[in-house]
């Protein structure tokens, strides 16, 4: 068992995906081949990828008093993730994400996000003591802007280190950044934080990671796809080489990495070393299709060898 203890404040959908040959254009069906449905979600994504690693985790959500619901709160059970704080809402249903990955396990995502939507402060203030007792506190932007605003606030005024994973992307206050102390988009997302909408998988992730810290946050890692990913804190300036393997899907590979760097960072890594761990654990999840169900234990991370 890790040391660390987080907690999670996010999302809980149920995936519904299908694999085709490419992703279709507006107004086209194509005929697709597999089909899964399982637990999903950014939030929840994190929440047991992190358990899985070994961390003691509490997830704060809202899920729909349905079957999905159920389905989702049995997967967060068996993974081992504390679901005090997750709430069944009677009046709006449970997230679900339409996904396509294509053959280069590329994907495309539609999520309606019912009870997300209704995450609320008051939902935060009811974990905040939770909350105060973490190493590090995770969020993303699948909830309401005012309910992440409120749980970044309630983790720095406890002086609890805060991850936020800005996706999907939205503006992001500068008020909010300042409390941030990782913040962990991916190139697209940095590109769009920074203006430079368009150059995605071109990104200077330096000069981009020096603009995003100069918005507030205490460290930026910038993930890269296969380029691997850039870290920065202000001392540290770093690439941290990709991890060469064959993906199969890469639908939760930004949760994977987000939760696992977090998971190290509370454990007492450095930011180079916790994410180079994640990078190891990200690699495993996108050989595996779906999103909860890839992420890997602490015991295939440590054993697992990528053969570079």
């Amino acid at each position: 068992m890790s040391n660390a203890r987080i907690v999670v404040v996010g999302s809980s959908n149920t995936d519904m995906v299908v694999k085709s040959r490419r992703i279709p254009r507006g107004g086209e069906t194509l005929l697709g081949s597999d089909f899964i449905m399982v637990p999903g979600g950014k939030g929840a994504n994190q929440a047991v990828c992190a358990a899985k690693l070994g961390a003691q985790v509490a997830l704060v959500a809202r899920i729909g008093n349905d079957l999905f619901g159920e389905s989702s709160l049995a997967n967060f059970r068996q993974a081992g993730v504390n679901t005090q704080y997750v709430t069944r809402d009677s009046n709006a249903p449970s997230g679900i994400a339409l996904i396509t990955v294509d053959e280069k396990a590329e994907n495309a995502i539609v999520v309606a996000p019912g009870a997300n939507y209704e995450l609320s402060p008051e939902d935060v203030d009811n974990a905040a003591q939770e909350i105060k007792q973490a190493r590090m506190l995770i969020l993303q932007l699948e909830i309401p802007p005012q309910t992440v605003a409120h749980a970044i606030e309630v983790a720095h005024n406890a002086g609890v280190r805060v991850t936020l994973n800005p996706a999907p992307i939205r503006p992001l206050a500068r008020d909010i950044l300042k409390m941030v102390d990782v913040l962990t988009p991916n190139q697209h997302e940095a590109a769009e934080l920074t203006g430079r909408a368009g150059e995605g998988s071109e990104l200077d992730a330096p000069s981009a990671a020096k603009e995003l810290m100069a918005m507030g946050p205490g460290s930026v890692v910038i993930t890269l796809g296969n380029r691997g990913a850039y870290v920065t804190d202000g001392y540290i300036n770093e690439f941290i080489e990709p991890i060469i393997v064959k993906p199969v899907d890469t639908t939760a590979a930004g949760d994977a990495f987000t939760a696992a760097l977090s998971c190290a960072l509370a454990e007492g890594m450095n930011l180079s070393d916790a994410a180079r761990f994640a990078n190891r654990v990200a690699a495993i999840v996108v050989t595996r299709l779906g999103a909860q169900i890839s992420m890997p234990a602490r015991s295939e991370v440590d054993s697992f060898s990528f053969g570079n």
